[in-house]
């Protein structure tokens, strides 16, 4: 399949709710998800992670937890996407840029563990939530220009997606995605002209 340009890519994505039974290709899934994960993240702590839900089971199960969107249950593979800061903390040397000074490194994962290790896990799970957004968007254009439909989903039980796929019980999730070959068009976007969302000062 020919690969969009991210205008292309925008302007071609809709949220799809029907999906063909084509799988995605391990080799594609690797993509999309090292694609997202170049998203930009304030000290480069990168507190996204993922998991691709592919068994037919664990997806009836996911579907339960979200409310029974069908998407869950129609598209080959749902992408889980959540923020583990406490896990994060924990790897911060492996985030800092090898570029940099070991004085600057460990400058940074100084500065970076004193800033979030005394905040309440709400405080700082709800940071890295903010930061996962962003390679949520990520995702959605990565998968599009791969000629993939997606459907981000705020709708569902976190507590539930946790449990059923072990995420740490301090951990935030975002958005489920489900992902695969779309069998349908979707709507159409509509979206406010830019005169309504833009402020030029």
């Amino acid at each position: 399949m020919s690969v969009l340009t991210v205008p292309d890519a925008i302007e071609a994505r809709r949220s799809v709710r029907k999906y063909t039974a084509a799988p995605v290709p391990d080799a594609d899934l690797t993509r999309i998800i090292t694609l997202a994960g170049r998203a930009p993240s304030a000290w480069n702590v990168q507190p996204w992670r993922f998991v691709a839900v592919r068994d037919p089971a664990v997806r009836a199960q996911l579907q339960q937890a979200a409310y029974g969107q069908p998407q869950v249950g129609a598209a080959p593979v749902v992408i889980v996407v959540y923020s583990d800061m406490l896990g994060a903390m924990e790897i911060l040397p492996e985030t800092t840029h090898p570029g940099m000074s070991e004085d600057s490194r460990a400058a940074t994962v100084a500065q970076v563990r004193g800033i979030f290790g005394a905040q309440p896990d709400a405080a700082r799970e709800g940071w890295g939530n903010a930061q996962s957004y962003l390679s949520v968007g990520f995702l959605l254009l990565a998968a599009q220009s791969l000629g993939y439909a997606t459907s981000p989903m705020l709708g569902f039980d976190a507590a539930a997606v946790k449990t059923l796929l072990g995420i740490p019980a301090h951990a935030t999730v975002p958005a489920l995605v489900a992902l695969g070959v779309a069998a349908e068009d979707g709507f159409p976007t509509h979206r406010l002209p830019v005169e309504r969302t833009l402020r030029v000062v």
